[in-house]
């Protein structure tokens, strides 16, 4: 059995869940979006809010932050269920909107504000006036991030092409 082993799932669904949770452990996402991603895309059908937190055993609140958060990215969706009143979750399991969902919501925003960061930067190395060698390289770190900036503007819109979002 895997280490987190989680009430309600057979040893399957652990296994998906598990395989998820480690990939948003690599994008320093929470783990809870992990676990509600990984059991909606191997669950054969729709499943509750309240069925996502007794499988999982996670709380209600983690529950349906990490659903808002999943729903934002395009990673789920609403879909019909049993209960005509009650809200039910689906996994979109398309990659080009998963990581097409990422890019917007995540990369893209940090992007949009690394410019006004890399000028901050830019000044504080300006105005520094001791410790030559460290201005020095602090200034070719600052030139650096700046080339990575330029390279990651260039990618994305190609990488979203690729994926078709």
């Amino acid at each position: 059995m895997p280490e987190t082993e989680q009430e309600g799932l057979n040893e399957f669904e652990e296994r998906i869940v598990n395989f998820f949770c480690d990939g948003v452990k690599m994008l320093g996402l929470p783990k809870s979006l992990g676990e509600i991603y990984g059991l909606l895309f191997v669950s054969p059908t729709a499943l509750a809010l309240d069925d996502l937190v007794s499988k999982l055993g996670i709380s209600k609140g983690s529950a349906s932050q990490g659903l808002r958060m999943l729903r934002e990215l395009g990673a789920v969706k609403e879909a019909e269920g049993e209960v005509a009143r009650r809200s039910y979750y689906k996994a979109d399991v398309e990659l080009k909107r998963l990581v097409g969902g990422f890019i917007k919501e995540e990369v893209r925003p940090h992007l949009s504000s690394g410019d006004e960061k890399l000028n901050t930067l830019k000044v504080m190395v300006a105005e520094m006036t001791d410790d030559q060698p460290t201005k020095e390289l602090y200034e070719e770190r600052v030139a650096k991030l700046g080339s990575w900036l330029k390279k990651a503007r260039v990618v994305l819109p190609l990488l979203q092409k690729f994926l078709g979002s």
